[in-house]
């Protein structure tokens, strides 16, 4: 994962200074001046200081500002990181000067250099159904990029960017959107859709299944691969309406065995190891999703459970599937782990099955550190 100084550092400000001089923003002293002041802050407040700099290095008025951003996009060296800041700076002097639409589509030429989709928000926060209309209009557009600015920009709950609380209460103005781009031609579209469907099934289940369920009777070919994506969290819980629209019966005739774990005491950076068995006893060919249940001991003791992905199996009556898994309790920036006894359990089409005890050892100077940077930003520098 690249830290804040490999995405926005002096260097960056200085290749963005020259761009905006070149652009007519002569001499973009207060962007140049900004790289030396970032040293040891995160991401964010870089995006911060370098936002305030672009709005202060270039003209009050609207269409002026503008016309030395889309002078910059005449230039190949405006690209990557040095176009998030720009972005969240376009978003905010459209907003001050009351520049609505046209504010839209300035992130929408903009994203093709670097995914616009937290700049979107505010435009979203501050009048829903305004800029939903351009919003739309994105799903037509040539480039997958702003088709998928449409999508992502919308999404509920964007991670590592403030929720659209209207569109968390209620996801259903933004649907257009996704039934406009469910059968995209780009997979970097439909990723986002079904991510975005994904979104809404944390506080909508059943409009969530609706939505895939209307898809399915009209799909593209890669339809049911975006829906089973996109529901994933509803068959991790075991919702019955998701798991049947997929062809997994929750009540599946099936014999388990397991889990056998084999690794009954585990340190930090070493793998929990079970074995597992699973028999079709009923008549018919069925569909499993298989996963499994880790239940994490937490400091005040208690335990809580995650779900991991195991696989999908079709098995014939009387057939027998089994297989040993290795799961990694490696650290991460995302977790911090508790000592103590824990617990797995096999989750088969929804429904739990068997458990089985095993001791995580911590190392007691062990510190593991909070959330790091949402990778999905990641995507945009490479382009």
């Amino acid at each position: 994962m690249p830290t804040a100084d490999e995405l926005i550092d002096a260097r960056t400000t200085d290749e963005l200074a020259s761009v905006m001089t070149a652009a007519g923003a002569a001499p973009a002293t207060a962007i140049r001046d900004s790289g030396p002041l970032l040293e040891g802050l995160p991401f964010s407040l870089r995006v911060t200081a370098v936002k305030e700099a672009v709005l202060n290095d270039l003209p009050d008025g609207y269409p002026a500002f503008a016309a030395v951003i889309r002078a910059a996009l005449n230039q190949s060296g405006f690209t990557g990181w040095m176009t998030f800041p720009v972005n969240a700076a376009v978003a905010e002097r459209a907003l001050a000067c009351d520049v609505f639409e046209p504010g839209l589509d300035l992130l929408a030429a903009l994203t093709p250099r670097l995914t616009g989709e937290m700049a979107v928000r505010p435009f979203l926060h501050h009048d829903l159904h305004r800029a939903l209309r351009p919003v739309l209009e994105w799903t037509r557009h040539p480039d997958h990029h702003v088709r998928r600015l449409a999508s992502e920009g919308t999404r509920p709950r964007l991670p590592w960017a403030p929720r659209l609380t209207a569109l968390v209460a209620d996801p259903t103005p933004a649907l257009p959107v996704l039934h406009a781009l469910y059968r995209d031609t780009s997979q970097y579209v439909r990723r986002s859709v079904a991510n975005h469907l994904n979104d809404i099934s944390h506080d909508h289940p059943d409009t969530a299944v609706a939505t895939a369920a209307r898809w399915l009777a009209d799909p593209a070919p890669t339809t049911p691969a975006l829906v089973r994506h996109g529901l994933r969290t509803l068959v991790k819980a075991g919702h019955p309406d998701a798991l049947a629209l997929l062809d997994h019966d929750p009540d599946a005739s099936v014999q388990v065995s397991g889990p056998d774990v084999r690794t009954p005491e585990v340190h930090v950076g070493e793998h929990l190891v079970f074995g597992y068995e699973i028999t079709n006893t009923g008549s018919r060919r069925t569909r499993l999703v298989i996963d499994y249940v880790i239940h994490h001991r937490k400091a005040n003791g208690t335990l809580t459970p995650k779900v991991f992905k195991l696989t999908t199996r079709d098995l014939d009556p009387g057939e027998c599937w089994s297989a040993v898994r290795r799961h990694s309790f490696r650290e991460l920036s995302t977790r911090r782990y508790h000592p103590g006894v824990h617990h797995v359990q096999l989750q088969i089409n929804g429904q739990l099955h068997g458990s089985a005890a095993f001791t995580l050892r911590v190392p007691a100077d062990a510190a593991l550190a909070g959330p790091g940077m949402r990778s999905d930003l990641r995507k945009g520098a490479a382009r």
